[in-house]
């Protein structure tokens, strides 16, 4: 029978025909299979390298390497295969149809490696796949049987050439379900599971082999002799088949490592690169943090500063003047309390672009220090460029803002220092431009000042003396209490003592609280110092009751500051109790403004010092914005009156009637009133006449030490009996003017007369 040029046995042939029987050399079959393994390895590997590659003409040169692995090594083990057969005749091979026979092994392999480039190829995909690839298989060896010629003619047995054909499709199936299960593995397993499967892979393909080969049969016609074989040089060429196909494959294996290699570098580029790119965008935005403000997107202290440096050096090097001005938004506080602090940021925004829209775009720099200080720094040729940018900014300030609900129209202090007159570093040179702006705000706010070294000598004093306060109330030295006394108008005896402190100074001898009061409240001093001054005056007045005065009471100023401190009540019962004094001959007085700036916390500190027996009087009445809703509802027992309405007694009309109204207001909500800065008789008069409960002032006498109070007390006292009142300055022998208290304010510019009046 023949089919397709090949002849297969139906039955056992007649007589006169010999059948041949081959056999194998065993060293050239196991070389034919060591071939098809490392083809099997390279398919596997190759199939791995077409997964991994990110780019496709990367996966179409791994393809056809693998293509090109897969098919030398079936079609090398093929050719070691045939050149293992060991015929009884002499035989020969066709070149050409070898030739051919390993370019349909190249076209199945190919379409192996098209299979296998799939990412996830089914198993349906696989299965038509591999009957392509093993029919492919089966041609190439059929085809390769048929390039040997000898005088026998070659017969195949049609069960075994059929199962041949099977193996080739099932070995097919196995390579391409092994080759996608294992191309995304990794590490020493994966590796070994490879060397396994090539195993597999390569008993396969050598089982298609020789069940093809044992499929056939030489059959020698009758009447041919039998021609001996000559010797031949099968092994040499097996040897040299086998190596140059390994060297091949070898090759391959090694540049898909290397690739492999490589491919893995280039992803740890890449991700460097990422990374790099990641900490540059890091960077960046670190950047922006550290060198803008996030509120208002303007340069913050950290990115002003260094622009400041670099101008410094530009103007330094080729001559020319700088300008920084530093801006504080007057009152700015009440907005966050009133408002809330969402509302406050708003309020800065719009500021902020106020600002800016003020300056010349790409010459001056705008910097937001925190809070509501904001700084400029400005090129400019002359000192007025600087004048008019900052009235140019207060200009547009003032333009009306909606914010919550409401309209209104915000102010700014500005100070103003010149490079390179008023310094020559960044420092120096922010330093004094804050020394310029306090000024503005010590001369009423909404205002321009430039710096002058009349400021730096005050800065330096103010530093020194804040040392030397520091040190004083530390060492409990050079601080010293007056006391002023109030005169009850009912009785016409002194019933208080006004306690005022002051600091004898070893170089500017006796200061006036006028001079370090506001050090103390800017250096978080002023807690310490009213605690001194609180413990001292009950010192002095369980003293005085030594000496017989027991129902003098003391009047104790509180700063606005300490107002803001729990602490504030401990700290009183601590010195009543540690003086064995009674509450009630203890006053605080605390001023208007005070008491109405934080008026819920104000509210409730208030009434635990009155819990504990002690009087409290609103000083200064008159000067603040106190609410009469508000002021009835404040556990006070006292009301003092500011000088400042009885000054201008008794020629001052509006005045009068003004304190007339307060008396009679003070009464109402039962109320004591104390007058100070009591300086003629006239106002003495009109302030009993109209019911007034206290004065206090220079008629009287100035505060005076410790030391000298009892003869003072006596004296007044005692004109009291007389139904005279003389002031005691001059009863004394001293000008009242001469003596001026500075903490209650100068005295008015009436003279204190030298007539005796009778007490009405």
């Amino acid at each position: 029978m023949e089919w397709l040029g090949l002849h297969f046995i139906t039955e056992l042939p007649q007589s006169g025909q010999v059948i041949l029987n081959c056999v194998h050399d065993p060293l050239l079959v196991l070389l034919a299979y060591l071939v098809a393994c490392a083809g099997s390895f390279a398919t596997l590997d190759m199939a791995e390298r077409v997964g991994h590659a990110e780019k496709t003409g990367s996966q179409r040169l791994w393809r056809w390497v693998g293509a090109g692995c897969l098919a030398g090594g079936i079609w090398a083990m093929h050719f070691i295969g045939m050149l293992a057969i060991r015929a009884p005749i002499q035989t020969h091979y066709q070149l050409p149809v070898t030739l051919l026979s390993l370019l349909i092994v190249l076209l199945a392999s190919w379409l192996a490696m098209h299979t296998l480039s799939h990412p996830r190829p089914s198993f349906w995909q696989c299965l038509k796949a591999s009957v392509w690839i093993g029919l492919g298989i089966a041609a190439m060896h059929y085809v390769g049987m048929t390039a040997m010629h000898s005088n026998a003619v070659p017969y195949y047995q049609p069960t075994l050439f059929a199962l041949s054909i099977v193996v080739a499709i099932g070995a097919s199936l196995a390579a391409l379900l092994i080759s996608s299960h294992l191309r995304d593995g990794s590490g020493p397993l994966h590796q070994l599971l490879k060397y396994c499967a090539s195993l597999v892979l390569g008993a396969g393909i050598v089982s298609m082999h020789f069940t093809g080969m044992a499929a056939f049969n030489l059959v020698l016609p009758a009447g041919n002799l039998q021609t001996l074989p000559g010797e031949n040089n099968h092994l040499q060429l097996g040897l040299t088949v086998a190596i140059m196909t390994l060297l091949i494959i070898g090759s391959s294996i090694s540049a898909a490592l290397a690739d492999k290699k490589l491919q893995h570098k280039e992803r740890d580029l890449q991700r460097v690169n990422a990374l790099l790119s990641q900490l540059d965008q890091a960077r960046m935005s670190l950047q922006q943090v550290a060198h803008y403000d996030a509120l208002t997107n303007l340069i913050n202290r950290r990115g002003f500063n260094q622009i400041f440096a670099e101008k410094l050096i530009e103007k330094t090097n080729e001559g020319g003047m700088l300008a920084v001005l530093f801006l504080d938004i007057d009152h700015f506080k009440r907005i966050n309390d009133s408002l809330g602090h969402d509302a406050g940021d708003e309020l800065l925004k719009v500021l902020a672009a106020h600002i800016k829209s003020s300056v010349r775009t790409h010459e001056d720099v705008v910097a937001r220090f925190g809070g509501d200080e904001f700084c400029l720094l400005i090129s400019l040729h002359d000192h007025d460029e600087a004048r008019q940018m900052a009235q140019r900014i207060m200009l547009k300030m003032k333009e009306p803002i909606e914010l919550a609900g409401r309209r209104m129209v915000m102010t700014t202090s500005i100070g103003i220092s010149l490079f390179p007159q008023d310094g020559k570093t960044c420092e120096e040179l922010l330093k004094n431009a804050d020394l310029a702006l306090y000024q503005s705000k010590d001369n009423g706010r909404n205002g321009v000042n430039f710096f002058s070294q009349n400021l730096k000598a005050r800065a330096t004093m103010e530093l020194q003396l804040e040392e030397e306060l520091r040190h004083a109330l530390r060492e409990n030295t050079g601080l010293v209490l007056h006391y002023q006394p109030i005169y009850d108008l009912q009785t016409g005896q002194v019933s208080k003592l006004e306690a005022l402190v002051r600091w004898q100074h070893p170089v500017h001898g006796l200061l006036a609280p006028d001079r370090f009061i506001a050090i103390a409240e800017a250096n978080g001093l002023i807690a310490d110092l009213d605690n001194w001054v609180l413990r001292k005056a009950c010192e002095d007045l369980a003293e005085l009751s030594r000496q017989g005065c027991e129902e003098l009471k003391i009047a104790v100023n509180c700063s606005p500051l300490n107002l803001a401190r729990e602490e504030l009540a401990d700290e009183i019962e601590h010195a009543l109790r540690s003086t064995g004094v009674a509450p009630q001959r203890l006053e605080m007085e605390v001023t208007e403004n005070a008491l109405m700036d934080n008026i819920a916390n104000t509210l409730g500190l208030l009434r635990q010092i009155r819990a504990l027996g002690v009087s409290l009087s609103i000083d200064d009445f008159g000067t603040g914005y106190s609410s009469l809703a508000y002021l009835k509802r404040l556990p006070l027992n006292t009301l003092k009156i500011d000088r400042s309405f009885i000054q201008d007694i008794p020629t001052a009309t509006q005045d009068m009637e003004i304190v007339q109204a307060i008396i009679v207001m003070a009464h109402t909500l039962h109320l004591q009133v104390v007058t100070e800065g009591v300086e003629t008789f006239e106002q003495y008069d009109f302030l009993e006449r109209h019911g007034c409960d206290f004065v206090q002032g220079y008629l009287l006498s100035r505060p005076v030490p410790l030391a000298e109070l009892r003869p003072v007390l006596n004296e007044i006292n005692q004109r009291n009996h007389s139904r005279t009142i003389t002031p005691l300055s001059l009863a004394r022998g001293t000008s009242a003017l001469a003596s001026t208290d500075l903490f209650q304010g100068n005295p008015g510019p009436h003279a204190i007369a030298s007539i005796a009046r009778p007490i009405h």
